[in-house]
């Protein structure tokens, strides 16, 4: 019975400092999310995630998808994902106009 309750304080006592660091590593984050959007706005990186690239405009009304992905990527640093998603919501707002 003793032991039950030693583990259970042990095991308390270990989920109060992971939840503990999980705190402070999202507060660090977001302190370091901060720092970075005022480096961006400082060097006069556009952080919106839109992209008023020429080309890449031209290469969406042509119908090259997977050159307008690849242009996107290459100018934002978007995963493939993100910039599939945005070209595919560039094209769908082309279609209903």
């Amino acid at each position: 019975m003793d032991t039950n309750i030693v583990w259970f304080c042990v095991g308390v006592a270990i989920f109060t400092c992971i939840f503990s660091l999980f705190i402070q590593l999202r507060n660090d984050i977001s302190r370091m999310n901060k720092k970075l959007d005022k480096i961006a706005k400082h060097i006069g990186v556009d952080t919106s995630g839109e992209c008023n690239d020429e080309e890449l405009k031209k290469l969406i009304l042509e119908g090259k998808k997977i050159e307008a992905i690849k242009r996107y990527r290459a100018l934002t640093g978007e995963g493939l994902k993100e910039a599939s998603d945005y070209v595919n919501s560039i094209v769908i707002k082309n279609e209903k106009v």
